[in-house]
């Protein structure tokens, strides 16, 4: 595991270890109401929709070049949010496909 690949899988665990805390604090769908509060936690929300989708975006280009079955990381996403492209990030970077891809460059 490459220092990249260490530092995306420390942020993944913390993000799911914040997860669960919520989770634990307010249940599964008890996060929602605060989410859409007032108008700034509105835009958060929305931010985050945009963001994730354009990850998503991302994360399928990226993996049909590198043969990466980008299936189970977009579920993740709709369910978790960001851990899915931060697990994405954990495979990409060890993936064999991208050392050749970074030795031809």
């Amino acid at each position: 595991m490459n220092a990249r690949q260490l530092l995306v899988a420390v942020l993944l665990a913390d993000f799911l270890a914040f997860t669960g805390y919520v989770l634990y604090l307010y249940g599964p769908v008890g996060w929602i109401e605060p989410a859409m509060a007032n108008w700034a936690t509105r835009l958060v929300s929305v931010d985050l929709v945009i963001a994730l989708g354009v990850a998503c975006g991302f994360m399928v280009k990226d993996a049909r070049e590198q043969g990466i079955n980008v299936v189970p990381y977009l579920i993740v996403t709709a369910l978790i949010g960001s851990a899915g492209p931060l697990a994405y990030l954990v495979k990409r970077l060890a993936s064999p496909r991208r050392v050749e891809a970074v030795a031809r460059a």
